[in-house]
C-alpha cells in the first residue's frame, strides 16, 4: 500500500480540546509576563522570516500558531477549531485530524515565509493558527458538504458557500490590502494545502464533494 495514502487506525482522543487548551494557556501567560520576556517569547515563537533566514529557527513554522496577537484573534480561530475540528476530528480520526493540521498549517506558514522572503518583507511577525484553521473549515466542508452554518449565528450557509465565501474574502482582501494586519495569504494557503491534501492523501475530488457534481 502507498504509504502517503495508508490509513491510521481510528481512534478519537479529542485532540480538538486538548489544542483549544494549550492555545489558550499560551495566551493567558503572555498577558502576565513582562514586557521584555513577552518581546523574547514573541521572537521565539512567532514565524519572522528574518529570524528564520539568520538564526534557522525553523520550528517556528509550527510554533507560530500557537500564540495569537489579541483576544479577538484566538477567540475567532479557537470558537471555529470547537465548531468545525470536532465534527472533522470525529470522522478523521484523532491522528489523521493531527497530521492534516499540522501539516497544513506548517505548510501554510512556509509558503508565507517564501512570499514574505520574495517580496522583501522579512521583518514581518506571523502569528495565529488561522492557516490551520482555515483548513479545518475546508475539511468540514468536504466532509459535511450539506450541512448549514448560521454565520454570526444569524446568516445561514451551506458548509461549501461558507468555504468559498471565505476564499473569496481573504483574496479580495489581500489583492486590495484591507485589513492589512490580517495574513490572508496564509488563510488562503490553509485552503489550498487543505485541498491538496484531500487530493493526495485520500484520493478525494474536493471540488466534487463541494458541488456536488
Amino acid at each position: 500500500m502507498n504509504i502517503i495514502k495508508k490509513p491510521f487506525r481510528y481512534t478519537n482522543f479529542h485532540s480538538v480540546y486538548w489544542l483549544i487548551g494549550i492555545n489558550i494557556l499560551i495566551f493567558i501567560a503572555y498577558q502576565f509576563l513582562g514586557a521584555e520576556i513577552r518581546f523574547y517569547m514573541t521572537i521565539f515563537l512567532s514565524m519572522i522570516p528574518a529570524v528564520v533566514i539568520q538564526l534557522k529557527w525553523i520550528w517556528t513554522f509550527i510554533t507560530y500558531m500557537f500564540i495569537h496577537s489579541g483576544i479577538n484573534h484566538i477567540l475567532f480561530n479557537m470558537l471555529a477549531l470547537f465548531i468545525f475540528g470536532l465534527h472533522v476530528e470525529k470522522q478523521m480520526g484523532s491522528k489523521e485530524f493531527l497530521l492534516y493540521y499540522f501539516l497544513t498549517g506548517t505548510l501554510a506558514g512556509f509558503f508565507s515565509f517564501l512570499v514574505y522572503c520574495f517580496t522583501g518583507n522579512l521583518n514581518v511577525t506571523l502569528v495565529g493558527a488561522s492557516g490551520a484553521i482555515y483548513a479545518v473549515q475546508f475539511a468540514y466542508a468536504v466532509l459535511y458538504p450539506n450541512s448549514v452554518v448560521y454565520i454570526m449565528g444569524i446568516l445561514p450557509l451551506r458548509a461549501p458557500i461558507m468555504v468559498l465565501g471565505f476564499t473569496a474574502l481573504s483574496l479580495i482582501f489581500m489583492i486590495t490590502g484591507a485589513q492589512g494586519n490580517v495574513a490572508h495569504l496564509t488563510h488562503l494557503a490553509g485552503f489550498a494545502f487543505g485541498w491538496l491534501y484531500f487530493m493526495v492523501r485520500f484520493g478525494v475530488d474536493p471540488w466534487r464533494r463541494l458541488t456536488g457534481r
